[in-house]
Formats: C-alpha cells, sequence, structure tokens
C-alpha cells in the first residue's frame, strides 16, 4: 500500500516560531543559560539542538555547548534491524552536572527517548535531562513525557509524521501522510 499526504501541520514558519517559543521556555525553566548543553539526536534532532542553541544565543546572548548523539546500538530493536545506519556522537563537553536539553524531531512510541537517556549516561551524569520535541503525536509505549512541545499532532496508528528540515531535505514542513500502519520507531 503506498501513502498519500493528509495534511500538512507545521510551514517553516511554525517550524521557526516553535523554535523561538521552546527556547524561551528552556530558559525560563532553567532561570537562564547557565548550566545548559544541548544535545540533538541524530539526524534531524540535532539540527533542531543546533537551531535552538543558535535561538537562545540570540535571546540570552550566551553560547551553550551543543552536541549530538546517536543512539544505533542502544535501541531495543537494534538485533532486528539489518545494517543500522550508523553516525558519530558529538558530545564535546562533560555532561556531569549539567542540565540537558535533549532533542528529537517527533515523539511517538517514547523508545528512541529511552535509548537517548541510556546513551546519555554512557557519557556522564547530567544532574536533569529536559526533553524538547517539535512534534508530539503521541501513542507511548513508554512513560515518557516531553518537556518541550514544539506541536501535538494527535494521529492514528495509520498515519506517519514525516519532519523535512532545509539542511537535509531542502525545506523546513512537517505534514502528515495516510497508508499502512507504523511500525513502532
Amino acid at each position: 500500500m503506498t501513502s498519500r499526504t493528509k495534511a500538512v501541520v507545521m510551514d517553516a514558519t511554525a517550524v521557526d516560531r516553535a523554535i523561538t517559543r521552546i527556547a524561551h521556555e528552556v530558559l525560563e525553566a532553567n532561570k537562564g543559560a547557565e548550566g545548559l548543553v544541548i544535545v540533538g539526536i541524530v539526524t534531524r534532532g540535532a539540527h533542531l539542538a543546533h537551531r535552538l542553541a543558535e535561538r537562545v544565543k540570540e535571546i540570552e546572548g550566551a553560547e551553550v555547548p551543543v552536541g549530538t548523539l546517536d543512539i544505533s546500538f542502544y535501541r531495543d530493536d537494534v538485533s532486528t534491524r539489518n545494517n543500522p545506519e550508523v553516525h558519530r556522537t558529538d558530545l564535546p563537553f562533560d555532561l556531569t552536572d549539567t542540565c540537558v536539553v535533549l532533542v528529537d524531531d517527533v515523539l511517538f512510541t517514547g523508545r528512541t527517548i529511552r535509548a537517548a537517556m541510556d546513551a546519555l549516561m554512557d557519557y556522564g551524569r547530567p544532574s536533569c535531562i529536559r526533553l524538547a520535541v517539535l512534534v508530539d503525536r503521541g501513542h507511548r509505549e513508554l512513560p515518557v513525557r516531553a518537556d518541550y512541545v514544539g506541536k501535538n499532532v494527535p494521529t492514528s496508528s495509520r498515519e506517519r509524521v514525516h519532519v523535512r528540515l532545509a539542511e537535509t531535505d531542502g525545506e523546513d514542513v512537517v505534514f502528515i501522510s495516510e497508508g499502512e500502519e507504523e511500525k513502532a520507531c
């Protein structure tokens, strides 16, 4: 069965606004930028993390360290995936006693975030981990909740949320397609 675009839920302006709002919420919750580090889950979460850090710098005037995290070998389905695509983790700072803002594009079952937290703990012991996502689509299988959400997009199990970013896809847009039932990710 093929999929078809059902609805565009965020255009480039909405994506930009969401990042700005998340940056303000992060700074408010942390009472500024001190002690913050931002870590993006490869691939689109990493791009969003860099954008978030830039927005924090524009708002607060402070450079916040940014890193990227590959969770390929921390996933609970790693043994069932053929040839997982492995990327480089780049955390050029010590995580110990920092407040990590973990960034991903879509929050779905919670399994990706569980894997990311496991991976982070191999690099240090942060004082806290907060989760920022561009889209929360529901359908949790694990007790994971985002602290900062760009947009809540209720979906059915037959729908899929696609995030396209300029860095990888040439445009910023979030849309829903309908087709085959999505497998948990």
